[in-house]
């Protein structure tokens, strides 16, 4: 494995970036669940590690236009280098179909210019909302929340949307979920309708957000500190052995769970 970037480790990132994140106010709550902004200064190049979750962003960094981010089916590295900010608005799992114009899971592993999508094609040029005074003045999460205003569906979310949002929400608040086919049973559902229906509003399938949910527990044991008996939580988890529970890991998180806890200050 590479060598680390000293950067990475004993919680010093945090020292070279800022995240802010706020509720959305009640009118987008339906649609977004948090509005968020990340900056950073860094002398030299580093590379961040995004960890994914079942949502679409609608982002902007620096003075480009919005862009959606459909989910990602495993971790993306991005390259931040000198000093810049991004914005974002995280959108309730399940919502964006309404917006999409398609089924979500056309989205996965994809970024478009909002533009290019539906349900956004005829919002406003982004740059009205802006603050002024500035030749190219940082863009804040509140600037992006009054650019989704102008054209989000007064309406709200659908059914089967918030029955999507429902079931994701009940996975990630349920450890003991670990299997679609009990998901399908405490939803109601046959295991082919559930994955229909995660397809069509949510982007991955049942099993992929149950994986998701279940390894961010690892991350909480990290995140916590302490010594982690691997082979008791991986049989908590479902997995057969701490080897399959570390593969899972890397390929979602960027690296093996041993190494992930090295991102955190020694306890």
């Amino acid at each position: 494995m590479a060598e680390r970037d000293p950067r990475e480790l004993g919680g010093h990132w945090r020292t070279a970036q800022r995240i802010a994140v706020d509720e959305p106010d009640a009118d987008l709550a339906p649609w977004v669940e948090r509005l968020w902004t990340a900056s950073w200064e860094y002398a030299e190049p580093y590379r961040q590690k995004i960890v994914p979750l079942p949502q679409v962003h609608v982002s902007v960094i620096g003075d480009a236009g919005p862009r959606v981010v459909g989910p990602r089916s495993r971790h993306l590295v991005r390259e931040l280098a000198g000093r810049s900010s991004v914005v974002g608005a995280a959108f309730r799992p399940g919502v964006f179909r309404a917006l999409a114009g398609r089924a979500v899971g056309d989205l996965v592993d994809r970024e478009l210019d909002a533009a290019d999508v539906p349900g956004l094609a005829g919002a406003p040029a982004w740059g009205g909302t802006q603050r002024s005074g500035a030749a190219a003045p940082e863009p804040h999460h509140r600037d992006l929340a009054d650019w989704l205003r102008a054209h989000l569906p007064a309406e709200g979310p659908g059914r089967a949307a918030r029955e999507a949002g429902q079931l994701v929400a009940q996975v990630a608040a349920d450890p003991t979920i670990a299997r679609v086919d009990r998901l399908a049973a405490a939803a109601g559902l046959g295991v082919r309708t559930l994955q229909r229906l995660f397809a069509e509003h949510v982007g991955p399938g049942p099993k992929w957000v149950i994986r998701r949910y279940r390894l961010q527990e690892v991350v909480a044991r990290l995140e916590a500190g302490g010594p982690v008996d691997w082979a008791d939580l991986a049989a908590t988890l479902g997995y057969a052995d701490q080897g399959h529970l570390s593969r899972d890991f890397a390929d979602l998180f960027g690296e093996p769970p041993t190494w992930y806890a090295r991102r955190y200050p020694p306890t």
